[in-house]
């Protein structure tokens, strides 16, 4: 981001992504290594897949999209992997492996973004055949998506494991209210929620 200039469109972009990959990072902060492989929905939602799988669809996006193969194995893609095998930690992936994986998957991007012009043009060739010629603008503006959406979902997993919510360190973006108040709170919402039902 050093070489865009601070009010540039691929800046802003680029800085919103950057914000989603710390704040889903964040997450894992503090955590037992159970805590942060466990199953928290009903279809396995667990913060150590979310940070893997969206470190995998960033390096294709911003690789194999623009001819810029990553050349990192990722075998939960290989065409005999199970449905889902990005979406968790298996017992041989670390913690550190995965948040490595992700970071190289951050470096191997921002080359990508820092060295195409926005108007550059790729192909997603997962996506439908109408709609796969892309432009590095496109693909920002849907990865600062994706990656913010996989933060709103640890964001709820945290909060589950060990009530632990906010937008980043230092900032909660929840009102400054005590534990009764909250009980309160939820009491209030419960009961609005029983009325209208």
């Amino acid at each position: 981001m050093a070489d865009q200039p601070p009010d540039s469109a691929k800046h802003q972009l680029h800085r919103y992504l950057q914000q989603g990959r710390e704040a889903l990072l964040w997450k894992l902060e503090g955590l037992s290594s159970y805590d942060l492989r466990r199953p928290m929905t009903p279809t396995g939602t667990n913060l150590l897949g979310l940070v893997k799988h969206v470190a995998s669809v960033e390096l294709g996006y911003f690789g194999d999209t623009f001819g810029r193969p990553s050349g990192i194995p990722l075998p939960w893609f290989d065409d005999d992997a199970e449905p889902n095998a990005d979406m968790w930690a298996t017992e041989s992936e670390s913690r550190e492996q995965i948040v490595g994986l992700y970071h190289q998957s951050w470096a191997h991007s921002d080359r990508t973004i820092e060295e195409l012009a926005l108007d550059a043009v790729g192909e997603v060739p997962w996506w439908p055949a109408e709609r796969r010629q892309v432009t590095l603008h496109q693909i920002l503006v849907h990865m600062a998506v994706e990656t913010h959406r996989h933060a709103g979902h640890a964001d709820i997993v945290r909060e589950l494991i060990d009530g632990a919510a906010g937008l980043r360190s230092g900032n909660s973006n929840l009102p400054d209210v005590d534990a009764a108040w909250l009980a309160d709170y939820r009491q209030r919402l419960e009961a609005a929620a029983r009325a209208a039902g």
